[in-house]
């Protein structure tokens, strides 16, 4: 069986409310007035008006030699409205089709039912099928490939796709390889492992089975149901394998992270005398960018020049984007650079790449770059670039790349309003954050979170607290990092009983597993109000050791209250942990040497300077003054803005002084 008899019951209820039209199916060519099939017929050819009319004008001048409607004529015309979208249009066509009597021509059938599958009509199209009296392979083969291009956001239910094949079946229409291509695309729209073995065994057992193309697809199936030994047993009974082939293997084990073997595959590959293409070393750098080897790299990319595929530009952004991940940004910007003709890819690549590494001025300086070359970016340039400006708090940069955003129509992308809600946040501006959060016509759960977090950073405890309430009435289902940010909501505000509640609901309403930030929340909570006791005993009751996360957090909390016993235990802890860290050693003398330790100040300052090559970083720290990000070291006196800042530091110091001695 390859549907379940409740999906079968579905599916049948489906097309039996297909042949019951609604009030507004009524108004469309299914029941206009046929006129009498007269070959004789004169009528002059019908262009219908506005966009397609403009479109099919040409054609018209070139190709109807008589003033009849002509069905090559009706057959582009109904080509060009399915590929563009033209479902009005192509009712129109409809219209006119069924009052010329050319209703029943089988080529004509099939593109009407190709015109309401691209359209998302579903129930157009099996009413059109049902009435059908011929219903070939091309027509089944429209039906089933329709669910799959559609998937399941726009299909009706792509169960479907199931049950045309079994329709199919019925009506003795032997499928093609056509047919199983679709047929395998369905089984990995709805993920389901077993009716995908199912229709393998039927394909086998066809005698179109052993074609490449199906082949292919069953390759392609099992690489992204995760059954690699599956795959590679299908490709190795292939005794003829063309380049796709190959290429769909070598992706498989790109797709689930298998670099070794698809550089096996790739060696194989030329073993045979076969030459790969530009998706062959897409496919294979892809898979090098979890091996984290810089070398292997470089040798492809050497073996890429010599066969000039660098001037593919797939090739070329992939190998920019390689080198990003294997942590050579130097060798990604020299290939960046090489590109002669840039694509939206290779810009996003190497903006993402100078985000990642935190040089956000970079980053900045290739986006103007990209816009002075009039390449219009996209929403995943403009989050990017959007996080890079976040990083450096340019919040000037982030209200032009806001707008630029909203001209372009890319603010109601979803990545476009996380991207700015975080950006807003880091910069301070909690309203414009609420703004942005507020446009967002259906958030999920990064903006919940995004909103959460962005509040409980900013202190503002009850705003996060209320926000994650509003989520669950929303019924949107919270994940760790959700808890994560309520309950740093709840430790800055002090509210140690809703911390409690939150921290006991993980498990208990949503059976999510504490994990160390979790622990680090809660021990920092109770820690914050003082509470060390309790919080030393939630350390002891951790399943597992504690990691440096959560003994920072207590750690901390025993310097601000001056808990020299319980600090100790944990600097002890943390000097195991992280023992060339010299952070831990200065905290442990500065708690000793707050209640006059002096004695054990020296002792830890002394195993500092043997555990670790202690240096101390001087402080940095940036500002936004006319537009541009100005970066100050300590003390630092080269900066030619240098004397401005200070002054204006000292000049905001005074007011500060004056207003609280106004207060006082």
């Amino acid at each position: 069986m390859l549907c379940s008899p409740k999906l079968l019951s579905t599916a049948r209820q489906l097309i039996l409310q297909s042949s019951f039209p609604s009030a507004a199916f009524l108004q469309t060519p299914f029941n206009d007035q046929q006129n009498p099939k007269h070959p004789s017929l004169k009528t002059q050819i019908f262009i219908p008006s506005g966009r397609l009319g403009a479109l099919l004008q040409t054609f018209k001048t070139t190709h109807a030699d008589e003033s009849h409607l002509s069905i090559v004529f009706c057959s582009n015309a109904l080509k060009l409205s399915a590929k563009m979208g033209f479902l009005p249009e192509g009712k129109q066509l409809h219209s006119q089709i069924i009052k010329m009597g050319y209703n029943d021509v089988s080529s004509l059938q099939n593109h009407l039912l190709n015109l309401y599958v691209k359209c998302g009509f579903f129930v157009y199209a099996f009413r059109l099928l049902n009435d059908m009296p011929h219903r070939s392979v091309v027509s089944w083969n429209i039906m089933i490939s329709g669910f799959v291009c559609r998937g399941r956001r726009r299909c009706l239910n792509s169960d479907m796709g199931l049950f045309c094949f079994k329709r199919m079946l019925g009506d003795m229409v032997e499928p093609d390889s056509i047919t199983f291509i679709g047929l395998v695309g369905v089984c990995i729209d709805l993920d389901e492992v077993e009716i995908g073995k199912q229709v393998h065994c039927f394909i086998m057992k066809s005698k179109h089975g052993k074609g490449h193309f199906a082949d292919s697809a069953i390759v392609d199936m099992y690489g992204k149901f995760g059954l690699i030994e599956d795959a590679r047993r299908v490709f190795n009974r292939t005794l003829s394998r063309d380049l796709v082939l190959w290429n769909v293997m070598l992706s498989c084990y790109a797709l689930n992270g298998l670099g070794g073997e698809a550089f096996g595959v790739f060696e194989l590959m030329r073993l045979e005398g076969v030459k790969g293409d530009g998706f062959t070393f897409s496919s294979l750098l892809s898979s090098l960018g979890t091996l984290g080897s810089c070398e292997l790299v470089k040798q492809i990319h050497g073996f890429i020049i010599r066969l000039s595929f660098d001037l593919d530009v797939l090739v070329a952004s992939t190998l920019v984007d390689v080198y990003v991940k294997n942590g050579s940004i130097e060798d990604g910007r020299k290939a960046f650079d090489g590109i002669i003709t840039k694509n939206v890819v290779c810009w996003n690549s190497m903006i993402v790449g100078y985000g990642q590494y935190g040089d956000g001025k970079e980053a900045t300086k290739l986006f103007h770059q990209m816009l002075r070359g009039r390449l219009n970016p996209d929403e995943l340039t403009l989050a990017s670039i959007l996080s890079s400006c976040a990083n450096l708090a340019a919040i000037t940069e982030i209200v032009q790349i806001h707008a630029h955003a909203t001209k372009k129509g890319l603010e109601a992308f979803l990545s476009m309003g996380n991207a700015l809600i975080n950006a807003y946040a880091k910069c301070g501006s909690i309203p414009c954050a609420f703004k942005s959060f507020s446009l967002v016509k259906v958030p999920n759960l990064v903006t919940w979170t995004s909103m959460i977090a962005a509040y409980a950073f900013h202190g503002l405890s009850r705003q996060a607290i209320d926000t994650f309430k509003e989520m669950l009435d929303k019924r949107v289902r919270p994940d760790r990092i959700a808890f994560v940010g309520v309950l740093s909501a709840c430790s800055h505000g002090g509210l140690v009983d809703e911390g409690f509640h939150y921290f006991n609901s993980m498990r208990k309403d949503h059976q999510i597993e504490p994990d160390s930030e979790h622990y680090a929340s809660l021990v920092d909570l109770l820690g914050r109000a003082g509470h060390l006791d309790k919080a030393y005993n939630i350390l002891a009751s951790i399943p597992v050791e504690p990691d440096v996360n959560v003994l920072g957090a207590f750690f901390g909390a025993c310097k601000t209250h001056k808990n020299v016993h319980l600090a100790k235990w944990a600097a002890e802890k943390l000097f195991k942990l992280e023992p060339d860290d010299p952070v831990n050693y200065k905290l442990m003398s500065n708690v000793y040497a707050s209640v006059g330790y002096w004695t054990d100040v020296s002792r830890v300052r002394k195993m500092m300077r043997d555990q670790c090559d202690y240096y101390k970083v001087p402080g940095c720290s940036w500002t936004e003054i006319g537009g541009k990000v100005q970066m100050f070291v300590s003390d630092d006196k080269s900066h030619p803005r240098a004397t401005e800042v200070y002054d204006m530091l000292g000049l905001l110091i005074k007011q500060i002084r004056k207003s609280f001695t106004s207060l006082i």
